[in-house]
């Protein structure tokens, strides 16, 4: 296991910024290609995506943290600025890494969690399309956020009325600190981010206790909380551009997803090679609601 950080020049900035990277597992010497792993949130930081080390060590890993969150470099004055936090950035780093990792001309796979899985349909689509890419996983993810939305409303309307009332309220006032707008996300997030206990499982809190110490990425691109989209991924969508991905794809989401069935469709719909799996008894984090079989289906796929 090796950690270390690359140097990202973003323009605008007076100074490069660090991405903050670990390899489980040996890059040179393996056979295997090494699946680079895209976090979700945007600001979810690898930690709650480390049960992939499963995989390891016939599989090398590549997990790093996306600019402004975790251990790269935070830039909290950027807070609110849509135009500086664009799906162009993370692509951009993501080539940067893999230049500073010398993957660039080699095969490797993409491993996408949520909006990590966003940024690597993007990006595998991105014309020319990558020549180093070998397979793609998108894992609880959405083609765009027009579906997206009809799956959690969907949800949202199974919630109680009590907890539907306070979600209107919050909203309509813009008030999402409170307790108790808090107290009524946490009973989605614990029928629909994940169905693990005793509530929440490390992996769950490490993310959640990101979003707290630094909500820059998540706030100015998704919003206050996964039921209210305001931020600048409020229209995004990469459906006219998924019939570029032309290698073998692995879908995931989880029956009792946030990414409901609705939100992952297009995928299936317009990549030529793709295989959905939908897992029973779980939800946003189905790697850790239903790790071994999560984890079986993964290898299968990788190893194929």
């Amino acid at each position: 296991m090796t950690e270390g950080t690359v140097q990202f020049a973003i323009p605008g900035l007076p100074e490069p910024c660090q991405t903050w990277y670990k390899v489980v597992g040996d890059l040179a010497s393996s056979p295997e290609p090494p699946l680079i792993v895209l976090h979700g949130g945007p600001g979810a930081c690898h930690e709650y995506l480390l049960p992939l080390t499963d995989l390891a060590p016939s599989k090398p890993l590549v997990f790093y943290d996306q600019i402004g969150n975790g251990r790269s470099t935070h830039l909290p004055e950027k807070n609110g600025d849509e135009a500086f936090w664009s799906t162009d950035l993370f692509k951009n780093e993501l080539d940067n890494l893999l230049s500073h990792l010398g993957l660039r001309n080699r095969p490797v796979d993409v491993y996408g969690h949520s909006w990590g899985g966003m940024l690597a349909a993007e990006w595998a689509a991105a014309p020319p399309s990558p020549v180093s890419l070998r397979r793609l996983v998108l894992s609880n993810s959405l083609a765009s956020m027009e579906v997206w939305r009809i799956g959690i409303k969907a949800l949202r309307d199974k919630l109680s009325e009590d907890i539907q009332e306070v979600l209107d309220r919050s909203e309509e006032k813009q008030d999402f600190a409170s307790p108790e707008y808090e107290a009524a996300v946490e009973v989605f997030y614990k029928r629909h981010l994940s169905l693990a206990r005793p509530w929440p499982m490390p992996e769950v809190q490490a993310a959640l206790d990101w979003f707290a110490k630094d909500a820059t990425t998540y706030g100015t691109m998704y919003g206050p909380s996964e039921l209210y989209i305001s931020g600048s991924l409020r229209d995004w969508t990469c459906i006219p551009s998924l019939h570029r991905i032309k290698v073998p794809t692995l879908l995931i989401n989880g029956a009792q997803d946030e990414a409901q069935d609705v939100a992952m469709q297009p995928f299936f719909d317009h990549i030529p090679k793709a295989k959905w799996i939908t897992l029973d008894n779980a939800a946003h984090m189905s790697h850790v609601d239903q790790r071994e079989r999560y984890m079986e289906h993964l290898k299968t796929f990788l190893t194929a």
